[in-house]
């Protein structure tokens, strides 16, 4: 979702609206629970037997930087896996290698969506961009190597991304639910990928993010639907498929810590960036496929890099929302994540989910 900030002469007690740069109206909002109509993945049933040989039955695939200060290298293990601990912010992601590699593979199927560019805002020549929730860092030195004229900086509250980046490109230790550190008007485009979970005031967020804007700048912020869809009758009816009951005990999960998974949902996000006060927001929907069981071949491969995705990240996903919130078993936590994983394999119910 893309939103400008409106020049200094729309600026005052009442913001006129800007026309819609986008050529079409957007797609309504699914509500919770809601199935997707009209799935515009293509699919061919005579390639369904070609995908299922991909993955081998085991599952592998070939705020304020001084408030963190004292505890950027403070982590936690639960089971084998480390999570930053953080005194502010109740962060469900491991930051171990296994979860960051799911999240440059998950980079690069959301770079192909957008037909292989790093964002969608109107932008033409960035030259300060802010990258919240950076993670690795991938995106940002994607993006510092693609303008090498601008500044790039990326923040996370995790020291994982690489020594060696570009010149124009560096990270900062920083919680983006606490009151951000860059004087009003720094940027002219503030990026923001995959917070779903991990942000408790949604509203605030965009308002720090309109704040470190210059009139005019523009955010562009995506987020996953955790909720997976399949258009085949007994999994879309089945009240009690895998598919419903790990979004509903994840929403239930991350309400308890006011974290909410739902922001890619029900228009949640358009309202929040229009109360900041951006205007022209422009919204997309992408469907994205489990595995390669499309027809067309971008999507094909889209779903291949989302299925390596999905198999990197389902266990740290999990655990510590189940453990820690949910207080389940270690064991029970396994063998859900097992269930949801043979599902989002099964090419023939032809998985997907949207953001």
């Amino acid at each position: 979702m893309s939103s400008p900030k409106p020049p200094k002469s729309d600026q005052g007690a009442s913001r006129s609206s800007m026309s819609p740069k986008s050529p079409r109206d957007p797609p309504p909002p699914i509500d919770a629970g809601q199935h997707p109509t009209n799935t515009q993945i293509p699919y061919n049933e005579d390639d369904a037997d070609d995908q299922d040989s991909t993955y081998d039955d085991d599952g592998s695939i070939a705020s304020s930087t001084a408030s963190l200060s004292e505890s950027i290298f403070d982590y936690r293990s639960l089971h084998g896996r480390t999570f930053q601990n953080s005194k502010t912010t109740e962060y469900w992601g491991p930051n171990d290698e296994r979860q960051n590699n799911g999240l440059d593979i998950a980079h690069h199927f959301m770079v192909m969506l957008k037909d292989d560019k790093l964002f969608d805002a109107p932008i033409t020549r960035p030259s300060r961009v802010l990258d919240v929730g950076t993670g690795t860092g991938i995106w940002a030195i994607d993006m510092a190597d693609a303008n090498p004229s601008a500044e790039i900086t990326g923040t996370d509250i995790s020291p994982i991304q690489p020594a060696w980046v570009p010149p124009n490109c560096q990270f900062h230790i920083e919680d983006a639910q606490l009151e951000w550190t860059y004087r009003p008007e720094s940027f002219d485009f503030v990026h923001i990928r995959a917070l779903y979970g991990s942000i408790s005031d949604w509203g605030e967020l965009y308002r720090q993010a309109f704040r470190s804007l210059e009139p005019g700048g523009w955010i562009e912020n995506m987020e996953i639907n955790i909720h997976l869809y399949s258009d085949i009758p007994e999994v879309r009816d089945d009240p009690d498929h895998i598919f419903k009951r790990w979004a509903k005990v994840f929403w239930e999960a991350t309400d308890m810590i006011n974290r909410t998974l739902r922001i890619a949902m029900n228009g949640t996000q358009r309202k929040f960036m229009v109360e900041a006060g951006f205007v022209n927001v422009v919204e997309k929907t992408y469907q994205v496929p489990c595995g390669a069981w499309s027809s067309d071949p971008k999507m094909k491969k889209i779903g291949t890099y989302n299925l390596a995705f999905m198999d990197e990240s389902l266990e740290g996903f999990a655990l510590f929302m189940l453990r820690e919130i949910m207080k389940w078993e270690y064991e029970e936590v396994q063998l859900f994540v097992m269930e949801m994983r043979k599902a989002v394999r099964d090419s023939k119910i032809r998985p997907y989910y949207l953001m």
